[in-house]
């Protein structure tokens, strides 16, 4: 664990002085905390919509018959990608951290794949969920 909370103290040359830190090494450790925010942002993006998948069904009166649907299960994948996405986007973040420590960084298109598999897969869940609705029960929506 000592490898992801490093302090500026752990941070020496061979002489066993602390290093100077470049300006361009400080500019990609601030990018990397910014991608990283990015990622953490689509995610509870990604809970809180799954969390409103779920409740669109109070939009119907309450008088109204409400079968359970399987609209729960659509919002839960969306809320289980989206706590990975946080797992992985932290992992992702120190691992980055550690590259660019080390120079050694090179860019993948893993998390970009499998991301945009991710969101293609809940989005296509969407506008089966959407089209699937029976008409009369939108028809019983009561707007004030």
């Amino acid at each position: 664990m000592h490898l992801f909370f490093k302090s500026s103290k752990d941070v020496v040359n061979e002489t066993g002085k602390p290093k100077k830190r470049s300006s361009d090494r400080v500019r990609d450790h601030l990018a990397n905390e910014r991608t990283y925010l990015a990622w953490m942002r689509s995610a509870i993006a990604l809970m809180g919509f799954g969390v409103l998948i779920v409740r669109l069904r109070l939009l119907r009166p309450p008088m109204a018959p409400q079968p359970p649907g399987t609209g729960w299960k659509l919002g839960l994948a969306f809320s289980i990608v989206g706590m990975l996405m946080v797992l992985l986007s932290t992992q992702h973040y120190f691992a980055v951290r550690y590259d660019i420590d080390e120079d050694a960084y090179e860019p993948g298109d893993r998390w970009v794949l499998l991301s945009s598999l991710a969101i293609l897969l809940l989005g296509a869940g969407v506008i089966y969920y959407v089209f699937t609705v029976p008409l009369e029960s939108l028809n019983s929506i009561v707007l004030d």
